[in-house]
């Protein structure tokens, strides 16, 4: 029997730095369980004392369950470069085994959830192979602690080790059709992880990936991203890449944006004399090979979403999602649909009872109908619901409220 396992496999612990001291596994298993995730990636897992946590479940197939969520050793790495890499491992053992060898080139590993080595990717990618261990670049295309921030190629970071890369992490600054413009991202499966720092449903899970597998286990997870044996990614979920705060080059002072050939022509000096910050669509614009994104036959569908109390938020006037009448309608809508992955992706929403104005805005985030202001320049993009009479103001919003309500943008400064 194949079941589809939403699977979010890059987060960190409460033992990483500007962490939510709520992520502890209880609480992670917990939130995870609303948002529909039934495989988290438990991060960290060569600090000593979140690996003790981690040992204390029961474990079968390299899966360790906590109430009905499931957890997979992962943890993400600092090379010299400052490049991040993303490693899924499948046993205690082996977790134990990196520790030992990474300790000897960290000096924070007991101290910091993410340690930074003084090692190249090729040396990493190495102990990884030696751990049978799966390893990628983390959100490959941002500006900083990227692969493609400081390197040209998976070669230029991995070198004779790039063949073993099985996966690139896109992160919340690109999504498919960037990533495959590059071809030589072609033969790769592609991540898409929220990198939580804390366990609310508007960061956990706020990236996910859907696979299909017989049952989860660390070596179905490990068919499903090289795509054997029938186990394969389906569904990558995340967000928009105009939302980054680095999509479009643009000043870091004035946040004025500029195209490419106006950065080149203006050697990177805005005109009011501030650094024009290289974005992304650029930085793949620079990269790519191809004139177009070429994606391969095996390459799954991408949904663009936000987290559903963010659509809330927008959809009835309010600038946050922890409001109580925000609150209220998210407990309500994970109700009738079992989670909340349940209600942007998969549910029947036309027959929920709940405001039109949220139902609307829940089906132009599946349907691709809502406005992207990009963002640039460190300031992060918003989004715009579509006008109609679906989004009219009820007079009963908090006056508070009301402007943002008028305009139904959403400002992305507080993301993480």
């Amino acid at each position: 029997m194949i079941m589809n396992v939403n699977c979010d496999l890059h987060i960190h612990s409460k033992y990483s730095m500007a962490t939510s001291d709520k992520m502890d596994l209880p609480t992670i298993a917990r939130e995870a369980a609303k948002k529909g995730v039934h495989l988290v990636g438990t991060g960290d897992c060569l600090h000593p004392a979140w690996l003790d946590s981690i040992k204390k479940l029961p474990e079968s197939g390299g899966i360790f369950l906590l109430n009905n969520t499931s957890f997979v050793l992962t943890t993400e790495i600092e090379d010299s470069r400052r490049v991040h890499h993303l490693l899924i491992i499948p046993s205690i053992s082996k977790a134990e085994e990196l520790y030992e060898r990474f300790m000897c080139h960290s000096r924070d590993i007991n101290t910091n959830g993410r340690p930074a080595v003084r090692m190249n990717g090729a040396e990493i990618a190495e102990y990884a192979r030696d751990a049978d261990a799966l390893i990628g670049p983390c959100h490959a295309f941002t500006p900083w602690t990227a692969m493609y921030a400081y390197h040209d190629s998976l070669s230029d970071c991995y070198s004779d080790l790039s063949e073993y890369v099985s996966f690139v992490e896109l992160g919340l600054s690109a999504d498919t059709s960037y990533a495959d413009q590059i071809s030589e991202l072609h033969r790769l499966t592609f991540l898409t992880n929220s990198d939580a720092h804390s366990p609310w449903p508007n960061k956990l899970a706020r990236e996910f990936n859907r696979f299909e597998m017989p049952e989860i286990t660390f070596e179905n997870l490990k068919r499903s991203i090289l795509r054997k044996n029938g186990c394969k990614a389906i569904l990558n979920v995340g967000m928009f890449p105009e939302e980054g705060k680095y999509n479009e080059s643009a000043c870091i002072r004035c946040f004025a944006h500029y195209t490419l050939q106006e950065c080149l022509a203006k050697k990177w000096r805005c005109s009011c004399g501030g650094k024009i910050k290289k974005g992304v669509r650029d930085r793949v614009a620079e990269l790519a090979d191809l004139p177009a994104p070429e994606h391969p036959d095996y390459r799954p569908p991408y949904l663009h979403l936000i987290p559903l109390a963010e659509i809330i938020a927008m959809a009835i006037g309010h600038s946050s999602p922890y409001t109580k009448a925000v609150q209220a309608a998210w407990n309500m809508l994970i109700k009738e649909s079992g989670s909340e992955i349940a209600t942007l992706v998969d549910a029947d929403i036309s027959d929920i009872d709940a405001d039109p104005r949220i139902i609307d805005a829940i089906l132009a985030f599946r349907d691709g109908k809502v406005i992207i202001h990009p963002g640039g320049g460190g300031r992060y993009g918003t989004i715009e619901l579509p006008h109609g009479d679906a989004m009219t103001l009820d007079n009963n919003v908090d006056p508070v409220e009301k402007g943002s309500a008028q305009r139904t943008l959403l400002d992305f400064a507080r993301r993480e």
